[in-house]
């Protein structure tokens, strides 16, 4: 009889892919997850297959490193390392014959794309077949993986989820900003290998890099670094003022797939621009590809503290205009990153989410990059814990020293222990809602940090207030959230704590700022004396109207630190107070005609907005969505107070949730302008 000669190789790759949960992943390469089995079958022809007389041995290649598995009759699969096992033989005495064979991958394994081949060896030949490639991703569904998480739910949420939303503007008044990470999206998960590829590591040390990729903390702090451009062929440059008509206005990108896109295009040239919940969102994306759990974090009123004191100083002058003269500075939010995974570096404790932050701010080991930061080692104030938790938990933790200055003296000082990592949130886990996750940083209970206030003052959704030794209160209070295109009303409110009347200097400063850093000049200010009785309270209205505050470049929220100080005239002493919010745009409104919508059937979506500006309005509105048909753009004017209605025609091509978005970018006034939209698409 004829020798046993192999016909084919099936990758089952439809099969396998459904059971590795990698079946909406696109890729050139069968996609599999490590620790978990996967099979093949191979047709041959000639005799039966008898392991006494023939071989079949693979050759698994990443890079330099490969490991040969010979296929075993007898066995189970192994998570601890490659294991082959004939599952079962089909001797079809008439047609093909075929055996089917799994191979298990360690649960260890590094993360890459891998080669495979087949060597049979029988008594009269030895012939090599190279079967293809696979790409290995971690297992959060397996207990031996690294990144395993235990809950079905944050598995959706944290890895197979494609939308999110992110969290800007100020604690008091809170934006929530669609997102699609895009995973899923044609190509995306070949650009995220390519991303490792790429990297500063890989490029001085193949073998070394590949080898410790087996490590979530290590792929980690690789894809920290590059997800910037800084300091290696990074995916993103960051602007944070001026002009972006060289490249893409943060503010405008929606998703992360054409961002990185554009990356791969060009030959690994940065892309332009981003800021910090851009660089999170597509870290997200990436880290997700890779399959490890991963969830956007916004931290209102991060402190950037360059000294490393945990102290942050703020300077006024004596008409309540802040100075840019600290180089310390408060980001009115800053988004990072949290990935989940266990940490055997750092002994027992620290597993669980870690903060990884690509945002390019401080070194780390003479790269750009943060992380992973154990959020645990955060709260616990293990400073000594690597990787940068000294600079995480001055972000959610420093105090702020407000300093009032004329002419270089100190005329007043106080101490704000709160301002300082007000509120952490994140989408909560199937809704779109806020998960608010302060607790997990911080221990409101600790007095040596004087956390003592309330939640609602915590978020700043109380007063700006502080009492002065002489006795005198003052607060700002807004009186609603302020929306582009209206006027900004507060109130100051002013109390006199003594039984004796007061003559009152009040000064009051409203100044632009960029949401990373100190403002700018004033665009509005006011002054006037008062009298105050004893033990008297007085309220004081004020308005800011949309001419005076309009920028000129192009937003997506205005920030604006509004301070008043009080100066008593007798004593000349001097209290301030301060709120720093943003000016949210108005949203889009987003309905589906059909609340039951099927994969792949046409269905019809409304977008509508009413302009609210006393001017007619233009721009270009763009709808999209992941899962669902190319993007659809469209150049339109609204009259004033006219309320547009455009029909969407779109196809879901993935069935599961879904979220139809819609930006609308507009040049006068210039501001961007977000809407959303959840879909269930159902399977046909």
């Amino acid at each position: 009889m004829d020798e046993f000669k192999l016909r084919s190789v099936d990758l089952q790759q439809v099969q396998n892919q459904i059971r590795h949960k990698t079946d909406g992943l696109s890729s050139s390469t069968l996609v599999l997850r490590r620790g978990q089995a996967f099979t093949m079958l191979m047709s041959y022809e000639g005799r039966p297959f008898d392991p006494m007389k023939e071989n079949l041995i693979f050759r698994i290649v990443l890079g330099p490193l490969s490991v040969e598995v010979p296929v075993t009759r007898l066995g189970q699969p192994s998570l601890n390392q490659w294991s082959a096992v004939l599952e079962r033989s089909f001797p079809n005495p008439t047609g093909p014959r075929a055996l089917l064979v799994s191979l298990s991958t360690p649960a260890s394994a590094s993360v890459g794309v891998y080669t495979l081949q087949l060597r049979v060896e029988t008594r009269v030949t030895v012939k090599t077949h190279l079967l293809g490639q696979f790409t290995l991703l971690c297992n959060p569904w397996s207990q031996a993986d690294s990144v395993f998480l235990q809950s079905e739910d944050l598995r959706t949420e944290y890895v197979m989820s494609d939308i999110g939303l992110l969290f800007k503007g100020s604690p008091g008044n809170i934006v929530s900003r669609p997102w699609s990470f895009d995973q899923y999206e044609k190509g995306i998960l070949d650009i995220c290998m390519k991303l490792l590829q790429e990297s500063p590591q890989h490029q001085a040390d193949m073998g070394k890099d590949l080898l410790n990729r087996s490590n979530p903390v290590y792929i980690g702090r690789v894809i920290s670094a590059m997800v910037n451009s800084n300091d290696d062929k990074g995916v993103l440059m960051g602007k944070w003022s001026g002009d972006y008509k060289d490249g893409v206005n943060p503010s405008q990108w929606t998703g992360s797939a054409d961002i990185l896109r554009i990356w791969a295009e060009t030959q690994f040239r940065p892309v332009k621009y981003g800021q910090c919940w851009v660089f999170a969102a597509v870290m997200c994306t990436v880290m997700r590809a890779l399959g490890i759990p991963t969830r956007v974090v916004t931290n209102f009123n991060s402190a950037h503290d360059t000294n490393r004191n945990m102290v942050i100083e703020e300077y006024y002058n004596e008409m309540g205009e802040k100075l840019p003269i600290s180089r310390d500075s408060i980001w009115n939010f800053h988004v990072w990153v949290e990935s989940w995974m266990k940490r055997p570096d750092l002994g027992r404790g620290y597993d669980g989410w870690q903060v990884l932050d690509p945002t390019p701010q401080e070194t780390s080991a003479d790269m750009f990059r943060c992380g992973p930061a154990a959020v645990t080692a955060i709260y616990q104030r293990q400073v000594n814990a690597q990787y940068d938790v000294p600079f995480v938990y001055a972000a959610v933790n420093g105090n702020v020293h407000t300093v009032i200055i004329r002419n270089g003296k100190v005329l007043s000082t106080s101490i704000d222990k709160r301002r300082v990592g007000a509120l952490i949130c994140t989408k909560h886990p199937g809704s779109m809602r806020m998960q608010d996750i302060t607790s997990e940083y911080k221990n409101e209970m600790d007095d040596s940090r004087g956390n003592e206030l309330s939640t609602d003052a915590r978020r700043g959704e109380g007063t700006a207030g502080i009492v002065a030794p002489q006795g005198l209160e003052v607060s700002l209070q807004l009186l609603k959230a302020p929306v582009v295109g209206e006027n900004i009303s507060f109130n100051v409110i002013i109390t006199n704590k003594v039984a004796v009347p007061k003559l009152l200097r009040k000064h009051l400063n409203a100044q632009n700022k960029e949401y990373h850093c100190n403002p700018t000049g004033a665009f509005w200010e006011a002054h006037d004396d008062m009298k105050i009785g004893p033990k008297e309270t007085v309220t004081m209205k004020h308005e800011i109207s949309f001419k005076e505050y309009m920028r000129k470049e192009t937003e997506e929220d205005s920030l604006v630190n509004l301070a008043v100080v009080i100066e008593d005239v007798k004593s000349q002493e001097r209290v301030l107070a301060s709120e720093e919010f943003n000016i949210r745009t108005p949203s889009l409104n987003i309905q589906v005609q059909n609340e039951y919508v099927v994969i792949n059937m046409q269905q019809e979506a409304t977008v509508t907005f009413t302009n609210p500006f006393s001017t007619a309005v233009s721009g270009e509105l763009t709808v999209a969505c992941s899962g669902l048909q190319e993007k659809v753009q469209t150049r339109l004017m609204i009259q004033p107070r006219e309320t547009m209605r455009m029909p969407i025609n779109f196809t879901p091509r993935m069935a599961g949730a879904r979220m139809l978005y819609a930006s609308l970018v507009l040049m006068n006034p210039p501001t961007i302008l977000h809407g959303f939209k959840t879909i269930n698409v159902q399977a046909s």
